[in-house]
């Protein structure tokens, strides 16, 4: 997907009345336009940075594209834009219908007996696939209408040529409990049970 410029004028009819979903010194990175969109700001930080070559959000829709192939459930990219400050690219979508594990969680009608199967399936299918997302958890999961799992925000994440290696497997676990941990969802989440399915599933994987 060709990359096409957005003027400074155009940037503010498409953010007008948007709602801001997540923001850092530099300003908004997350917009939820008013036609139902997305718009995901990527700043390059430092002049001398692999970004030129290859900016973050490229990788944004190279990532989308390749789950898609993978048979992987995600948002869709619509188009890639870069700004008039030329430090500046953002990536335009449409979500992935449905919502985050990480807001499910928090009903109070909640059970993880109910999804534990299908996230713990869902997880090891991107292990098998050799998809390594450092930041998969549960705000990145999404249930889709249908039922299905998918995922979000696609910038940290490899590829492998063949299934992710036990060590791997256990770092990205470990980047999970974090979360848990950071977001007080581990109390309820069965940790061991699913660290004890994807290892397995790994080992099984490696033969």
């Amino acid at each position: 997907m060709r990359m096409t410029r957005l003027s400074q004028s155009d940037f503010e009819q498409l953010a007008a009345n948007a709602k801001i979903l997540e923001a850092d010194a530099f300003g908004p990175k997350v917009l939820h336009l008013e036609n139902g969109l997305f718009l995901k700001l990527f700043r390059r930080k430092r002049w001398l940075s692999s970004a030129l070559w290859r900016p973050y959000s490229q990788r944004f829709a190279d990532n989308a594209a390749r789950l898609q192939r993978l048979g992987i459930p995600t948002l869709a990219v619509q188009a890639l834009h870069v700004l008039d400050d030329q430090r500046t690219t953002a990536v335009l979508y449409s979500p992935l219908p449905g919502e985050s594990l990480s807001h499910l969680a928090r009903q109070p009608d909640f059970r993880w007996d109910d999804t534990f199967a299908l996230l713990a399936d869902f997880i090891g299918e991107l292990h098998r696939k050799g998809v390594y997302f450092r930041s998969l958890h549960l705000g990145n999961i999404i249930r889709t209408p249908a039922g299905t799992l998918g995922l979000i925000d696609l910038s940290d994440m490899r590829f492998l040529r063949k299934a992710l290696p036990a060590r791997l497997v256990r770092r990205n676990l470990g980047h999970f409990d974090r979360y848990l941990k950071r977001e007080g969802l581990d109390r309820d989440f069965p940790a061991a049970r699913l660290h004890q399915v994807l290892i397995e599933s790994a080992a099984s994987s490696a033969r």
